[in-house]
């Protein structure tokens, strides 16, 4: 029986060779604070895009200096940032990879000097700074950040873009209603909790025709908070807005204990994708090439995303073709290791 996991898969003009991605984690090493790509990123994506990833999405990249997760992110808030980032792209590409892009604003949950902001000031935990709470011109500030984001994104030459709406970042927290105690039009019902990413989503789309992705945290793992079956209210929203697939996590919103075991998350993937009839991405403890063939088998969802997996092993889909007796075409260069 041949491979489903290796089946190439297509949204809108992008074909990805095959079902495996490479999820976004972020590596803490624009030494300068500056927000550039340096050396390191060009050997840490291309080197995943030669092993056979079929989409490398590269670590959340700011939209904002604020925004930031840390000192040491990548950013997309100035067209600075573009050579950079264009670079990865082509070296990826080279290798026979497409390359995505997630935009993102960290919100309450920024470690950085200086003030932060958030839709309401919580912090998230007591050790953690109090952020300022957004003003509604903040707010629109904060918007035309991200479709500027996506503009720089497309100039790079990227195939994909993925919003981070999940983890307790800044989308995240104005979807949530432990972190969104606003009482203006972002603040309150569902709706309104959904207006933000809303606004983003079409602001991004002026400017970007490719494929458009959404990270979300699907259960928040705290009873106040939102659950799986909130976010297929909101995935069916985005599908009515265009979005071409949610990229299904968890957690991250408010400090909790997650039980985690190899596929914890699939079974959201699993009802967004059929419940909203959005194509999902699945994510979380998926290591090996069998559990992700069956995922894909068994349509569960459309592409798996793996992050640790492929820290360690930078040619994990060399070696799940080789066991699952699929093709993968290595590079000419190394032919010889692997005929």
């Amino acid at each position: 029986m041949s491979s489903t996991l290796f089946t190439p898969y297509t949204i809108k003009n992008v074909t990805f060779p095959n079902r495996i991605v490479m999820s976004p984690m972020c590596m803490y090493s624009c030494e300068a604070e500056d927000g550039k790509a340096t050396n390191f990123h060009y050997t840490h994506y291309t080197s995943r895009a030669i092993g056979g990833t079929g989409l490398i999405i590269t670590e959340a990249a700011a939209v904002t200096q604020q925004g930031r997760i840390s000192p040491q992110d990548l950013g997309i808030w100035g067209d600075e940032h573009i050579e950079g980032l264009k670079k990865i792209v082509q070296l990826s590409k080279e290798q026979g990879a497409k390359v995505g892009i997630q935009l993102a604003h960290a919100g309450r949950k920024a470690v950085l000097d200086g003030p932060i902001i958030a839709p309401s000031a919580i912090p998230f935990s007591e050790d953690r700074k109090t952020p300022e709470e957004m003003t509604t011109d903040q707010i629109k500030e904060t918007i035309h950040a991200f479709k500027e984001g996506a503009r720089r994104a497309d100039e790079a030459g990227f195939d994909v873009i993925e919003l981070h709406g999940a983890h307790g970042y800044l989308m995240n927290e104005f979807l949530s209603p432990l972190t969104n105690k606003r009482t203006d039009e972002y603040g309150g019902s569902k709706e309104n909790r959904y207006r933000f990413l809303r606004e983003v989503i079409n602001e991004v789309k002026e400017v970007w025709n490719g494929p458009l992705f959404v990270r979300i945290s699907a259960d928040e793992y705290n009873e106040e908070g939102n659950t799986i079956d909130d976010f297929i209210y909101f995935a069916k929203e985005m599908k009515e807005q265009g979005i071409d697939l949610v990229d299904c996590s968890t957690g991250g919103v408010v400090p909790a204990t997650i039980d985690a075991y190899p596929g914890y998350q699939v079974t959201h993937a699993e009802r967004i994708k059929k419940e909203a009839n959005i194509p999902t991405g699945a994510v979380g403890l998926i290591t090996h090439p069998l559990q992700a063939e069956e995922i894909i088998h068994n349509d569960r969802a459309d592409l798996v995303l793996l992050a640790r997996e492929l820290l360690r092993d930078p040619y994990w889909a060399r070696t799940a073709a080789s066991e699952l007796g699929a093709e993968l075409k290595a590079p000419k260069q190394y032919e010889r290791g692997w005929n």
